[in-house]
């Protein structure tokens, strides 16, 4: 694998018409009194529920696509907010060439963001063009969305080398009057670690633009020990160490999906959900979010 892969730029905002396709999903846009912090000279920290989930394209350990089991895993999570990966858009017949980012919104009936990695070419002509990413579900209002490049190698092109590609989703949500970014990520799963390294940096760069509350979950492919990880944890903190481990989903020997959060976002507690759904378990955390007094 080619090493020192070139850092990509931050990318430009996604397009209008995207971004207005993914919030068409949505309620009602929050009102003024939504986002007004309560009088008083100290004002409470904000509840929010978070998890990531690797859906594995909507298929169970036995490999049996099931779009309402990943669905009902994902409703027993409770959460507010949830980063999903290995989430497909008309790719292929493995997943009926399902929209899985808007159906799970619609069962769920949660906004969404899809941000993909790859958008190829439709199946068939005049098909619907294949895609496949992570995403973002929310309960709450999306204020912004965008998908950012990080570098990547490829495993839709013979011989690739590292470059910037995207697929790594931000939106920045609303919640009672505190604006908070989430990211969703899915990171390189080969064995040499560099590409994640890069990975790593390019997201903490990313990262390192935006100001208040920041929770970055996703499928890492590396434990937090790992030491491609590391540079995470000057920035961030793991916000379920002792949740459990997560991969695989029966009879799990490795916790690489993780949940992390920034400076001065509490977390009250955090769990792995046993289900088969997909090859991956769930990983949930209730977090509190700090509120500045105004």
């Amino acid at each position: 694998m080619p090493q020192g892969p070139r850092r990509p730029a931050r990318t430009a905002r996604v397009a209008a018409l995207l971004l207005a396709a993914v919030l068409s999903l949505t309620a009602a846009p929050a009102t003024a009194a939504e986002d007004a912090a309560p009088s008083g000279s100290r004002a409470p920290a904000v509840p929010l529920r978070v998890a990531t989930y690797n859906i594995h394209a909507g298929a169970g350990e036995d490999q049996v696509f099931d779009l309402d089991r990943t669905a009902a895993a994902l409703r027993d999570l409770r959460a507010d907010v949830i980063g999903l990966q290995e989430v497909d858009v008309h790719w292929g017949e493995r997943s009926a060439f399902t929209d899985e980012a808007r159906a799970l919104a619609e069962k769920l009936r949660m906004r969404v963001f899809f941000a993909p990695i790859y958008d190829l070419d439709p199946a068939t002509e005049g098909g619907e063009r294949r895609r496949y990413g992570v995403a973002v579900l929310s309960r709450h209002p999306v204020l912004h969305a965008e998908n950012h490049e990080i570098t990547r190698l490829s495993t839709q092109t013979p011989d690739p080398v590292p470059a910037p590609a995207p697929g790594f989703a931000e939106i920045e949500i609303r919640v009672k009057g505190v604006r908070t970014h989430i990211y969703s990520t899915h990171l390189d799963y080969r064995a040499d670690p560099s590409i994640r390294a890069a990975q790593v940096d390019d997201m903490l760069d990313i990262l390192a633009d935006d100001r208040g509350p920041k929770i970055l979950v996703g499928d890492f492919n590396a434990e937090p020990s790992a030491p491609e990880s590391a540079p995470l944890w000057h920035t961030l903190r793991d916000a379920a160490p002792d949740a459990g481990l997560t991969y695989p989903a029966v009879a799990p020997q490795k916790r690489i999906d993780l949940i992390t959060v920034s400076e001065g976002i509490t977390v009250t507690g955090a769990r792995t959900h046993a289900t088969d759904a997909s090859d991956h378990r769930p990983v949930v955390a209730d977090l509190r979010l700090p509120r500045k007094d105004r």
